[in-house]
């Protein structure tokens, strides 16, 4: 079973992606772990990519193309994959279904969980993070024991800049502006299920499940 899943930040793409390798032991495959893992293994493709990201560059399609047929080859994806973050234009959603063409697969489904623009702004401005040991809470989901402390160390829990309403309000812009060309491309060729990623976790797997047993 090869799938896409999609999802603005904040909409628990993660955390569904845990659920679906868990269920169906299939590999999760963010972009960040595959540049990681070409960069650790040392592969050419590996190397072009590390200079650019050193430089604080965007690495350009034709290596991210590249490293991602070179991880789609590797033996535990002879029974499928979970794709996140990957594509993110239809140039590069073109090169994978030329990989999958090559590799003699196709995609089976691309799940969008959708979630309503303001409470993904109500989660993600809800993050609060203890700079000395890393520890993530959530102001209205996972709060710590003593409001603003940091359950494991007593540090006072930060903001991220990243975290803060205008910040995150432009980034889910952007994002919803690359998403949408994808969505319809992908609704066009009937591989397109959206899934309501405004309730509870294991409602929001139930949804996925149906879909892929479908």
């Amino acid at each position: 079973m090869n799938l896409i899943l999609m999802g603005l930040p904040g909409a628990g793409k993660g955390t569904q992606a845990e659920k679906i390798n868990e269920q169906y032991n299939i590999p999760h495959i963010s972009t960040g772990d595959m540049f990681r893992l070409a960069i650790k293994e040392g592969t050419d493709l590996g190397k072009e990519a590390k200079a650019f990201m050193d430089q604080g560059a965007l690495v350009p399609d034709e290596v991210t193309v590249g490293i991602v047929k070179e991880r789609l080859g590797k033996a535990d994806c002879a029974n499928g994959f979970l794709l996140d973050g990957f594509p993110r234009t239809i140039a590069q959603a073109e090169a994978l279904e030329a990989i999958l063409t090559e590799l003699n697969q196709t995609i089976d489904h691309v799940i969008h969980v959708d979630v309503p623009e303001e409470n993904l702004v109500e989660r993600l401005t809800g993050r609060r993070v203890c700079p000395t040991c890393g520890t993530t809470y959530h102001v209205m989901y996972n709060p710590p024991a003593k409001e603003g402390i940091c359950d494991k160390d007593g540090s006072a829990l930060i903001q991220r800049d990243d975290d803060k309403p205008d910040t995150v309000k432009k980034r889910l812009a952007v994002n919803i502006e690359q998403t949408k060309p994808l969505l319809d491309f992908y609704q066009g060729k009937g591989y397109l299920t959206t899934v309501n990623g405004d309730q509870e976790i294991d409602d929001v797997f139930r949804d996925i499940q149906a879909t892929l047993e479908a």
